[in-house]
């Protein structure tokens, strides 16, 4: 097993299999659009030249898919990518979501996709609740006042902290992610968890199932967890973020696109939401001069909360294991398309 919270793939090849020197050049080209671990590294070498892209821009990318027949796939995809791939065998998503790819048009040419449920799930859920203590708890600001003001000037800044045990939180969206979040929320700390999403499966009997509106409003934190998709695209408006209390917060891990950006900058400058954590974001990486970095109460990270040294590594096993199965003529096992395989 990889790990507690990963893909566990039969392994293929020993970790630890021997350096031979440079690739031969008849073994198939595999992009990778950035880094992965080195231990999926050395699981390549045997089955692959492995060429990882100096930058993720367009240009870039579709000159590598020329000759590629496999890519693994860490940012996002040119929409056109694939009229510039005629060897490719198969792609392979470095984690979960399939916004990266242009999935529609590799079913359509036969090209299998696979993707790596639940390998950082754990590492997701975690940001989630770390997010939110330093939203509650002001941890670092109590820090800054102690070293700099002195003791009692940090002590008095506690009285106004916030708890989260007992609290509501609303999730949206209750995929791996969703859920797990919602088990430590009422597991860990006794929290009420409302739910929002397509499925109304809970088989867990964690989460009280409402509509989107009513998770707006009755949540002291929403968390956003649903995938990308034309329906969820700006979902998270001004409606919604005027529906929450003015001391809730709300924590986006899923992707930028999904909030408005100038409903939540609004939202915060005008003190009508008490806070938000935000990992994605719409334009990555984020422009220096956007306006979130004008808005109080706002914690930004460059979209990690997926990665920390165990989900990265299960992540990169896991995308050259699949790999290697798509380069023997193998159908991935965490296939995403299978209709490509009767276009095939």
């Amino acid at each position: 097993m990889l790990s507690p919270q990963g893909v566990s793939p039969t392994r293929l090849l020993p970790l630890s299999a021997p350096d031979t020197g440079p690739a031969p050049t008849d073994l198939p080209l595999v992009v990778l659009t950035n880094p992965i671990h080195a231990e999926a590294m050395a699981l390549l070498a045997p089955h692959a030249r492995v060429v990882s892209a100096g930058d993720t821009a367009p240009e870039t990318l579709r000159a590598l898919a020329a000759e590629a027949a496999g890519l693994i796939v860490r940012a996002q995809l040119p929409d056109d990518i694939l009229d510039h791939a005629p060897r490719l065998r198969g792609i392979v998503r470095h984690g979960v979501g399939l916004d990266f790819v242009p999935l529609a048009a590799a079913t359509a040419r036969g090209i299998p996709v696979a993707n790596l449920p639940g390998s950082n799930t754990g590492a997701v859920a975690e940001y989630v609740f770390a997010a939110l203590f330093h939203l509650r708890r002001r941890l670092g600001p109590l820090d800054r006042t102690l070293r700099e003001a002195g003791w009692l000037s940090a002590k008095s800044q506690a009285s106004d902290l916030g708890e989260i045990g007992g609290t509501t939180i609303g999730i949206l969206g209750l995929g791996g992610i969703g859920r797990r979040v919602a088990a430590i929320a009422r597991h860990g700390f006794g929290m009420r968890v409302l739910g929002h999403s397509r499925s109304a499966r809970d088989p867990d009997g964690l989460i009280e199932a409402v509509d989107r509106e009513t998770l707006f409003a009755r949540s002291d934190a929403v968390v956003v967890a649903c995938p990308l998709t034309p329906e969820t695209r700006g979902l998270v408006d001004a409606d919604l973020i005027g529906r929450m209390r003015p001391d809730a917060v709300l924590i986006n891990v899923a992707r930028g696109p999904i909030v408005r950006d100038d409903a939540l900058a609004a939202a915060l400058r005008a003190g009508t939401l008490g806070g938000a954590a935000l990992d994605v974001f719409g334009v990555q990486p984020l422009p220096p001069d956007h306006p979130y970095f004008g808005c109080p109460n706002l914690l930004l990270t460059p979209h990690v909360a997926g990665t920390s040294a165990n989900s990265l590594r299960v992540m990169g096993l896991g995308a050259a294991e699949e790999m290697i199965r798509i380069l023997r003529g193998e159908p991935p096992r965490n296939l995403v398309n299978p209709a490509a395989l009767a276009v095939r």
